[in-house]
């Protein structure tokens, strides 16, 4: 039976989907009109405490902060990369590794899009490989909808483990990485399901498809498993790094005739043509420099931070991502001589972008705070995130997750922001059935990861790029099985660990 505590609780998340969905209302103003509503019914429904009020907010500004400066620094070192047209070379030598169109798409679209979450994430793999599928011949919908595939398992770290740095940012998430990158380990059938997509309407699609699927079942296995290892060790690389030790071991394997199709298959060029302009050390050299603060930072700074006390506790930790990303952008500048006037404006363009998405957070990171501090109130009525808990406690729990963890994704474009909004419930949940909590999370944040093959906002910002208009139905159409289907396959995963 649906109380009125659990309506005016589900409220918010029904009027957020409506906007987004059926209003086409951007993200943000859906964000700040859910924001706005449930604050409303905090202060005359619950009867929230003034001090709890002032509490969600800044605690919610500090969280988004965090996240503010990671999204700043990458996309200052992304633009500065392809200002000076590092990115074209690299991928001019990622695509010429191989004569085959099944294996450079697989590269691509897989192993350097992983690479490419690891490092920037926010929906930037979509919108710079895209592109260079349909420069190896690929129609402009199905080159999305492949590289809409190969943004999905990598999420679950993102960028430099930002989705559960930041995403669960206040829970327990000591087993967390581990577990998820277990689990995260079905995902090797993602190249499976792209070789399926980009064979079909082939005249010999069976025998393109057979002879390519050892490849792509390696390609998947070359990424999974180190990114296991990796985040034993720091959940900020599991991305990384396992997308680093994949691209190496295909190139070796490759040279050396192991998992390839015999027969090698070319696709009709279109497009603009990729040049080079520099060597490969050269093109790879910004990335070198990046993945060494990172490291160092890990090492020397650690867990070093900063405690701010106003009201409310909040611990900054001064190994940020984001500063790792500004210094090396800022080596960059000074190796490749770019004078101050040509990086100013890219530090100005790169804040202003990096507004959007941190408003969005602050909304969503606000809002998750009311919810569990709703129960600190007048009326004597328990927290929206306890009463949304109970909706979410059924022995059935850890088949649903993972697509509950999807549909965040799906509405919101962000893993990370998925997890701010569901992961306090499943805690919750978790722990009043009796459920490892960190099992739990892990499920919704691998969920969340194959949600954004689907993600709304990922599939718009790539239209833009290619120049599309009102294609999601069709693009909807080729990825929802292989999410469906991936979903299935973990939620399986999760009542086996029940």
């Amino acid at each position: 039976m649906i109380t009125l505590p659990i309506f005016l609780s589900v409220l918010p998340f029904l009027v957020f989907t409506v906007l987004l969905i059926f209003r086409e209302t951007s993200l943000l103003k859906a964000s700040i009109i859910t924001l706005v509503l449930f604050t409303v019914l905090a202060i005359f429904y619950w009867g929230i405490l003034p001090a709890s009020l002032m509490v969600s907010y800044g605690k919610g500004f500090f969280v988004a902060l965090d996240i503010f400066i990671i999204i700043f620094g990458a996309i200052f070192f992304l633009l500065l990369l392809e200002e000076i047209q590092v990115i074209e070379n690299i991928s001019y030598y990622l695509e010429h590794f191989s004569g085959d169109y099944r294996l450079q798409i697989i590269l691509l679209a897989w192993l350097f899009e992983a690479f490419l979450e690891g490092t920037a994430g926010f929906g930037t793999p979509v919108a710079i490989v895209a592109p260079l599928l349909v420069g190896l011949g690929l129609t402009p919908i199905r080159a999305l909808i492949v590289s809409l595939l190969g943004n999905s398992i990598a999420g679950v770290f993102g960028a430099v483990g930002t989705p559960i740095r930041i995403g669960f940012a206040g829970l327990d998430t000591t087993s967390v990485p581990v577990i998820s990158a277990l689990i995260n380990c079905a995902g090797f059938i993602v190249p499976v399901f792209m070789l399926w997509i980009i064979t079909t309407g082939r005249v010999n699609r069976k025998k393109e498809f057979l002879s390519a699927l050892p490849f792509a079942i390696w390609a998947g296995i070359v990424f999974v498993l180190p990114s296991v290892f990796v985040s034993l060790w720091s959940q900020e690389f599991a991305t990384i790094l396992g997308s680093i030790i994949g691209i190496i071991l295909v190139f070796l394997t490759t040279k050396l005739g192991l998992f390839v199709p015999k027969d090698k298959i070319s696709l009709k060029q279109v497009g603009e043509k990729l040049f080079k302009s520099m060597s490969p050390a050269h093109a790879f050299l910004p990335y070198v420099f990046l993945v060494f603060l990172l490291v160092a930072g890990k090492i020397f700074i650690g867990n070093a931070g900063i405690n701010i006390s106003l009201g409310f506790s909040h611990f900054f930790n001064l190994f940020n991502p984001g500063f790792a990303f500004i210094l090396a952008g800022l080596l960059v500048a000074i190796i490749w001589r770019r004078k101050k006037e040509a990086v100013v404006p890219l530090v100005s363009k790169s804040f202003i972008e990096a507004l959007n998405p941190f408003f969005v957070i602050i909304s969503t990171s606000v809002l998750v705070q009311l919810m569990i501090n709703s129960g600190q109130n007048r009326s004597g009525l328990p927290s929206a995130i306890s009463i949304l808990s109970k909706v979410f406690e059924t022995p059935l729990l850890p088949f649903f997750a993972p697509f509950i963890g999807a549909f965040g994704s799906f509405i919101t474009g962000s893993v990370t922001i998925s997890n701010i909004m569901f992961g306090s419930f499943f805690d919750t949940a978790a722990t009043n059935l009796g459920n490892s909590t960190a099992v739990i999370l892990s499920l919704a944040i691998v969920g969340a990861g194959a949600g954004s093959m689907i993600a709304l906002a990922d599939m718009l910002a790539a239209q833009a790029v290619l120049r599309l208009k009102n294609q999601e139905r069709k693009i909807l159409r080729g990825v929802f099985v292989p999410c469906f289907l991936f979903l299935i396959i973990v939620g399986g995963i999760g009542l086996f660990l029940s």
